[in-house]
């Protein structure tokens, strides 16, 4: 692996923005090609799919942004001296080759790949056939990019395997591969963990979940569940299940407001056995496994506890471990809750849709990790790292 100093890499993302702006009406025209093949009413996938002039001018804000961190290799850890003269210090490395494995998201042919180049790692990218034109030019583009800089086009590549291929791929792989990234539903998660014969960093399913506690400021806790089930349902971080205190003063009749809201804003709504006795024209969740799921869809389920220590209990058993929220002016109980609940990230009064690389100041993102190794949380350029140590000596044995 060839390390590429930081003036290299900036020329060549300062290029891709150039020709990401360039060939605007070329990507559009790509991406028009994957639509006419994809059945829009899929609603979820069809905003992941789409590339038009807002989606182009975010991937040149993601190039521009990571163009402008300071680069993350190199940078030291630790320094110690030992006793008998070993100088020992810790410092960032490149993965080396990442695997990215995703589905339908043109952008993450760009987030994904500036990222791995800026940390000095190669990547390679297996797109859904779904956005088989738009990855391909995009990848062109980092291509031209390359050469304009006079670098090989292998730092980043495109594989083009169907499912046969690629399982064939990740057990003997063409060559050395460090770490794979499987970005989607639990099935390709499943697939690549099963096949996979290197580390794999987990990007889990959403099915986040938000707690309304007795203590709640209600009219607060209406607005967050609605930006965080209505403002975007594409998106791994919007929020799936509600569970509510009934201990909560006027409970039933803010269950029937809460659940009126979700109806005007076009929501399905399921409930459980007990708030069904409430809202007895909703769906009842009558299966269990209802509450494993991420939707990705206007649905959501919401449930009645007596606790926030049920509510805890309730969110780890079947939440993704992505996102988790609680509603309370209750500082304590709140505080137990974020300590508890095991998710990626646990919020306080706060809408879940904040789970985002840009929105919680790590930047772009290769991916909202839900492994506790090496990182959790949104992949940023900082995390796109491994270290190294450098031991300097003048003639020292272990005795």
């Amino acid at each position: 692996m060839i390390l590429l100093n930081t003036e290299k890499k900036d020329e060549v993302l300062s290029s891709m923005i150039e020709i990401l702006n360039e060939r605007r009406a070329e990507i559009k025209k790509a991406n028009e090609q994957d639509l006419t093949h994809f059945n829009s009413a899929d609603q979820a996938m069809f905003d992941r799919l789409i590339v038009n002039d807002k989606k182009i001018d975010e991937m040149i804000q993601s190039v521009c942004e990571v163009r402008s961190h300071e680069d993350p290799v190199g940078k030291i850890k630790s320094e110690i001296t030992l006793e008998n003269g070993l100088k020992i210090t810790n410092k960032t490395a490149p993965f080396g080759t990442i695997l990215i494995i995703y589905e339908s998201r043109p952008d993450v042919t760009i987030e994904a790949a500036v990222l791995a180049f800026k940390a000095n790692s190669k990547i390679l990218l297996k797109g859904g056939k779904e956005a088989k034109f738009s990855n391909k030019i995009l990848v062109d583009c980092w291509h031209e990019a390359l050469k304009k800089n006079n670098l090989e086009t292998d730092w980043i590549r495109l594989l083009e395997l169907d499912r046969t291929e690629t399982q064939t791929y990740l057990k003997n792989p063409s060559e050395k591969i460090d770490l794979i990234v499987p970005r989607g539903g639990e099935k390709l998660i499943a697939f690549v963990k099963q096949h996979a014969t290197c580390a794999v960093l987990v990007s889990g399913r959403g099915n986040n979940f938000l707690y309304v506690d007795k203590e709640a400021d209600w009219e607060q806790s209406k607005a967050v569940i609605l930006n965080a089930k209505t403002q975007k349902i594409s998106a791994c971080n919007a929020l799936d299940k509600i569970l509510i205190n009934n201990n909560i003063p006027d409970f039933e009749s803010k269950v029937v407001e809460l659940v009126n809201i979700l109806n005007q804003a076009k929501v399905e709504v399921w409930v459980d056995a007990n708030l069904h006795k409430i809202v007895p024209n909703e769906k009842i969740i009558k299966d269990e496994d209802i509450w494993f799921e991420e939707f990705l869809a206007m649905k959501i389920c919401i449930g009645e506890v007596d606790a926030a220590k049920e509510a805890i209990v309730v969110i780890n058993h079947y939440s993704g471990g992505h996102s988790a929220a609680i509603m309370t002016i209750n500082q304590s109980t709140a505080q137990t809750f974020m300590e508890q609940v095991d998710c990626a990230a646990v919020y306080h009064n706060a809408s879940t849709r904040f789970t985002d690389g840009g929105q919680m100041g790590v930047g772009a993102e290769m991916a909202i990790s839900t492994d506790k190794l090496h990182h959790r949380g949104p992949l940023g350029l900082e995390q796109l790292v491994t270290n190294k140590y450098y031991v300097l000596g003048n003639g020292q044995v272990r005795e």
